[in-house]
């Protein structure tokens, strides 16, 4: 496999970053996840926005101008020889003086890798189950994929343990706000719902290309706040995520969910949609 590092692709064992990178030490950095479909990143201009908004916000300067870092992406899928795949690009504030202070950081590092995509075709439906830990609400952080995501992290420990494919997590406000790594939509009716930016959601590029499709299908789409309780009397439940695009849920705590055809009619319009855009 062979690694975006700094400029150079370069052998996988030979992508090395400092043990004194604050990424490393701090998780002070981003990372953006995107699925590639004929050698081309889908969505990705929203992806780089978001980087670039994340970086302005951490005030972490872009090493490379947008044009070149699209060049390094297709020298990297071509070396590879991976026309389909998930691209993960990380961004760390770089190697600086010990401690929290980020000054004298001043050389970010930048990597890319290429990783095996799931399977086209439907997605298993999956378990879901409520994790115990919280997110903060009104958090201006979490519109960003920092990587910081011990929270995620432990969530999706939980995930494990109960043998289920993935844990939603509440705010400190008690309402249920995202997957550890996927966006979270019920179905209410012919209602597709969705928890709000300001619970402390990311706004995931999947979640926008979502909400642009129910448009499409003439669908109504509401932000509104929601219960665990309450989730499980949804008419269907379903997650988006980059990787897989949209995840029926089967069961939510061990209880079944009910199950919507709308859910279905939005992935495979998601599907038309990477296949289109990747011509």
């Amino acid at each position: 496999m062979q690694i975006f590092l700094n400029g150079q692709v370069v052998p996988e064992e030979r992508a090395v970053v400092s043990v004194l990178d604050r990424g490393f030490l701090y998780g002070d950095g981003l990372f953006e996840t995107m699925r590639v479909r004929n050698g081309k990143p889908f969505r990705w201009d929203q992806h780089l926005e978001r980087l670039q908004r994340g970086a302005e916000f951490l005030k972490i300067k872009l090493p490379y101008p947008p044009g070149a870092l699209r060049r390094f992406v297709d020298e990297l899928i071509a070396k590879n020889e991976m026309p389909g795949a998930l691209l993960r690009l990380t961004l760390s504030r770089g190697v600086g003086v010990r401690g929290y202070s980020p000054k004298g950081a001043d050389s970010p590092t930048l990597v890319m890798s290429l990783h095996a995509a799931p399977a086209d075709g439907v997605p298993p439906r999956w378990k879901l189950i409520t994790s115990s830990h919280h997110l903060p609400a009104n958090e201006p952080l979490a519109q960003f994929k920092t990587c910081n995501k011990l929270p995620q992290i432990l969530a999706r420990a939980e995930a494990d343990a109960a043998g289920a494919n993935e844990a939603l997590l509440l705010n400190t406000d008690g309402f249920v706000v995202e997957g550890a790594s996927s966006n979270l939509f019920w179905v209410q009716g012919e209602t597709i719902c969705t928890p709000p930016l300001a619970a402390g959601v990311l706004e995931g590029v999947t979640r926008a290309v979502v909400v642009e499709i129910c448009h499409t299908l003439a669908l109504k789409v509401s932000e509104k706040n929601i219960t665990a309780e309450e989730l499980k009397r949804a008419d269907g439940i379903f997650v988006s995520l980059s990787s897989f695009g949209v995840v029926e849920a089967s069961s939510l705590d061990g209880e079944s969910c009910k199950q919507s055809p709308l859910p279905g009619k939005i992935l495979c319009r998601y599907s038309e949609l990477i296949e289109k855009e990747g011509a």
